[in-house]
This record gives C-alpha cells, sequence and structure tokens, in this order.
C-alpha cells in the first residue's frame, strides 16, 4: 500500500500520522484519500476496521482552512464510533487546527456548549443531539464545508433519516459529502440524488453477502418459554470458541447474562444502559479472551472484533439485512463461521425471508433444551410475549428534561440507548444445571 509520505500531503499531517504509527494506507484510505483530496463527493463502502476513519479525516485536515465557525460535521449513529472517529481526530491535527468537539445524548449538554465555545475545527455527533444544539443556537453549521455520514446504513435502519435530512437541509449547498457504509441501501441513494454531487462510488473488501455465505446457517423454532435452554442447548452441543450474543432490547440482554452467569460461562455484557467506562472495559475483556458478549444490535455496531466463530441470534433480526450485517462479524480472514438464530413458531416465514434476500439455506435444529427448562431468566410475562420482540408501550419522543433542568436533553437524542430500550424501532432460583468445564 502506498506510504502516506507519497499522497502530497502536507508534511505536518504526515509527520502527525507518523508520530501515531500511521505509515502506509489501507485499501480504503488509498482508493479515497486521492478522490477526496480533488473535493468530490465520495459514497465509500467499507467494513468497520478498514481504516475508513482515516480515509476522509486525512483529506479534510488537508483541505481545511482556519476559520472562526466549525468547517467538518460528522455524523455517526452511536456515542461509541463517535468517540472513537474524535480519538482519531486529535492524532490527526496539527499546530493549525483549532480541536474537536465530540456531542451526543446521555451527557451534560452544557459542557457540550462550552467545548463548542471554543470553536473546534470538527464537530462528531449523532444526529439527535446535534439537532438539539443547533435549535438552542449553539451549533452552527451554515458554514459548513465538509460533511460525512459514517456507518450511514446504521444510522438510518435506527430511523435518523428524518435527522440526517434536516442536518443536510440546514447546510450550504456547497460543500464535500462523503459517506461511508457496510452496505449500500435504496436510502443512501436517494439521499445521494438530494445532497450529492456526482459523488464517486468506492468498493473496498468483499461485500457482506458474499460472507453470509461462507458462513453455516442454523435456526430453531422454539416457544419463547423454551428461548434460553435452546441457547444453552446449543452452546453445549456446538461448543462456540468465540460468539456475540444478539439481544432485541437491554432487558434481554440483562437477562441472559444473569442467566449464562448462573450457569459458569464466561459471559460479559455490552450495552447502551451501560456507562462509557463499563462498555470500554467490556469490550477490552472480550477481546483479550472473553468466550461470549451478550450485546444489543447497536451496541456492537461498528466494533472489529477478530476470532468470532459464532453469531447467535437470541431474537430474531429485525429484517433480513440486519441479519447480514450481524452475521457478516464471522468468518472473517477466510475463517469458519456459524450462525445460529432462535425464532418462535410465529417467526417462521422470517427465516423464508432471510434465505431468500442472501441465497442461503438455514438448516433447522432439533436442540434438547431439557436440561435447562427450569432456567427462568424473564421475571415478568410481557417479556416472553412476541419471541423478544416489541413489548414496551410505543410513546412519541417529547423534551425531557433529567437532573438539573437543563443538564441533560434526551428529547430529540435518538442514540442508541433510546433506541434498545425501545425494543429496536424509533417508536417505540436457577435449575438445570451447566457444567461450563465440558468446554
Amino acid at each position: 500500500m502506498k506510504a502516506f509520505a507519497e499522497m502530497g500531503l502536507d508534511p505536518r499531517i504526515v509527520e502527525a500520522l507518523k508520530r501515531n504509527n500511521f505509515v502506509n494506507s489501507t485499501e480504503v484510505q488509498e482508493q479515497t484519500i486521492p478522490v477526496a483530496l480533488e473535493g468530490k463527493d465520495v459514497i465509500v463502502r467499507a467494513k468497520t476496521g478498514t481504516g475508513k476513519t482515516l480515509a476522509f479525516l486525512v483529506p479534510i485536515r488537508q483541505r481545511s482552512k482556519p476559520g472562526s465557525q466549525p468547517e467538518t460535521l460528522v455524523l455517526a449513529p452511536t456515542r461509541e464510533l463517535a468517540l472513537q472517529i474524535a480519538e482519531v481526530a486529535k492524532k490527526t491535527a496539527t499546530d493549525h487546527h483549532r480541536g474537536v468537539a465530540v456531542v451526543y445524548g446521555g451527557a451534560s449538554i452544557n459542557v457540550q456548549v462550552q467545548e463548542l465555545h471554543r470553536n473546534p475545527d470538527i464537530v462528531i455527533g449523532t444526529p439527535g443531539r446535534v439537532i438539539d444544539l443547533i435549535e438552542r443556537g449553539a451549533l452552527n453549521i451554515e458554514r459548513i464545508k465538509f460533511l460525512v455520514l459514517d456507518e450511514a446504513d446504521t444510522m438510518l435502519d435506527m430511523g435518523f433519516i428524518e435527522d440526517v435530512e434536516f442536518i443536510l437541509s440546514r447546510t450550504p449547498k456547497e460543500k464535500q459529502v462523503m459517506i461511508f457504509s457496510a452496505t449500500i441501501p435504496d436510502k443512501i441513494v436517494r439521499i445521494a440524488h438530494r445532497h450529492m454531487y456526482e459523488p464517486v462510488f468506492i468498493k473496498v473488501g468483499e461485500d457482506d453477502q458474499l460472507v453470509v455465505t461462507k458462513i453455516k446457517h442454523f435456526y430453531s423454532a422454539v416457544d419463547n418459554r423454551m428461548k434460553f435452554a435452546t441457547l444453552m442447548a446449543y452452546i453445549r452441543d456446538y461448543r462456540p470458541k468465540k460468539a456475540i450474543i444478539f439481544a432485541k432490547t437491554q432487558y434481554a440482554a440483562d437477562a441472559i447474562f444473569e442467566g449464562m452467569k448462573s450457569q459458569g460461562l464466561d459471559a460479559i455484557l455490552m450495552h447502551g444502559g451501560l456507562t462509557q467506562s463499563k462498555r470500554e472495559h467490556s469490550l477490552k475483556q472480550f477481546k483479550a479472551g472473553g468466550r461470549f458478549l451478550i450485546a444489543t444490535n447497536v451496541a456492537a455496531r461498528g466494533l472489529d472484533i477478530a476470532g468470532i466463530s459464532d453469531i447467535i441470534n437470541f431474537d430474531v433480526p429485525d429484517d433480513p439485512h440486519t441479519y447480514v450485517h450481524r452475521v457478516g462479524r464471522s468468518a472473517r480472514m477466510n475463517a469458519d463461521g456459524r450462525s445460529f438464530t432462535i425464532v418462535n413458531n410465529e417467526q417462521r416465514n422470517i427465516v423464508g425471508d432471510i434465505e431468500e434476500m442472501t441465497n442461503i439455506k438455514m438448516e433447522r435444529l432439533s436442540l434438547d433444551g431439557s436440561q435447562f427448562r427450569g432456567i427462568i431468566i424473564f421475571k415478568s410475562n410481557r417479556f416472553n410475549r412476541g419471541g423478544g420482540q416489541h413489548f414496551e408501550r410505543r410513546q412519541r419522543f417529547g423534551r425531557e428534561r433529567g437532573p438539573g433542568h437543563g443538564n441533560y436533553s434526551h428529547g430529540r437524542d435518538r442514540d442508541h440507548a433510546e433506541h434498545e430500550r425501545r425494543g429496536g424501532r424509533r417508536f417505540p432460583s436457577n435449575r438445570g444445571g451447566f457444567n461450563s468445564n465440558r468446554h
């Protein structure tokens, strides 16, 4: 791959990259940076872990000029991703760059307003919080020259499309737009038609669709009350080496976590209801050798973890596209991979939808979960209806204020904690014994 020093970049930027051990470009960087340096709009299909963050930050750093207002706005679907981007942005800064502000929900908006008062070059945030700050007059995006949508497909799947459209409408017509996404659904194409000028499409790496065909796909159709017992039976019989177990909601993730821990299994929990430090600790544990990560779909987005042998869908995905996203985390680098999905008897049609869209065959497993039948993880019947799907009362997002009547703003910010609690939509004593030593 080409070295950054060979790309005609400002020597100060090259030196900043070198100080942080960024010497040679990755494939996505080598393909994207020269095009972006010409000022062209780009749509880049690339997975997490390919180096896409530098692919947009390097040309932005090269082309930006000091001013009194932010020149760059980067939108990300989750606070984790926003913080990751900010870390990389700080590593690319030189002495003529002013700074980076990160804004997201669930944190003090007053503190974030103070960050914006320091006139940063780059603002990185989740769409809902960005809109909150615009409406408060704390964030002026009328002079934005560079706008990036990172993990765009996730952002739109989470229901941010109206927020993204609103933000785009408040930015200048003359700007450079860069979209990075693992897949390019029709929603992204429509945004491109409305807000981009002759975008260059860049394809990096293999499609998730191709990864899916390399994986062995299994499912079981069971009564809701047997879902956890079925999960335990799969772990007993198939002995996953390293697995991510996806749950629909925070409540379900908590329940699975407690159930697995009670059976002596190495379980790690990660969802939007945990503090930032706890999520970082969970991720570090899992990367360092943890066997099972129990996560909500959104909390796990953007994570690049090597060595995943199994993807387990405790709750069936909303649609085939989500299934593709999830299972694409397995079978990386030509390794073997498996996917196991638990559906209730009313959801079997979803299996057919997945098979049709992905052109794969899902093999049905008949697992004997009687050994674990007595393990109760859900304490309320309302969480056993609909197979773990949308049980919570749907309601509109209103203006709410947390402690301090102004220190927090949750109303417009549909970050992943809100998303998970509502089951993935915008609207919203144990017996049985498990001998973990056998595995």
